[in-house]
């Protein structure tokens, strides 16, 4: 197999305006900053709602929760994958009950993890509402759900890959567009 064509869509400083144009979004999107609870989904998602809530904390008059889940049994390709789990296991430290629960995430592509995040949630309660907000949405779905808060929206085609780097996880800041196509012109 071939190494695929990487193409750098956005930096470390990109990345910092859209976390924090996302941060501003929520609060405008939630007039009562007491009643949200902020969940990261594991693996980016987590470290992206840790910078959201950063920013949050600095702007918002309350002191809003931040959590976050793990998918990993609740995946609909769990049996069909043939690799061991790594579980890490949720932290969700307050109720969610009645609340406005913000999942983050890094990519939203099908739906179907942010469909296996929400059959988790339920686990722990019955929020009032759930938003989404995601770094990119490349499109694709499988399932019908859309980000609420969306950082950049990036059309992608078949064989290619959004991939987003984060310092926490991959020790830098990118998003870079992955081409796993053959070129016809060779």
């Amino acid at each position: 197999m071939t190494k695929p064509k990487q193409k750098l869509l956005f930096d470390e400083t990109d990345i910092k305006k859209m976390v924090t144009r996302l941060s501003h979004e929520i609060l405008e999107g939630n007039r009562n900053a007491g009643d949200l609870v902020l969940i990261g989904i594991q693996t980016r998602g987590e470290p992206l709602s840790k910078r959201v809530h950063s920013i949050l904390q600095k702007s918002a008059s309350a002191d809003i929760p931040l959590g976050e889940v793990d998918i990993t049994f609740h995946r609909d390709d769990f049996r069909e994958r043939l690799v061991v789990p790594q579980v890490k296991g949720s932290d969700i430290p307050v109720s969610i009950d009645d609340k406005t629960v913000v999942l983050v995430d890094d990519v939203l592509f099908t739906g179907r993890t942010i469909r296996a995040a929400m059959d988790e949630l339920f686990t722990y309660g019955r929020p009032a509402k759930i938003q989404l907000c995601v770094l990119v949405d490349r499109g694709h779905r499988e399932i019908p759900i859309r980000g609420d808060y969306v950082g950049k929206n990036i059309p992608t085609s078949e064989g290619e890959h959004v991939s987003v780097l984060l310092k926490e996880v991959d020790g830098k800041d990118a998003i870079v567009l992955l081409s796993f196509k053959e070129d016809s012109d060779a």
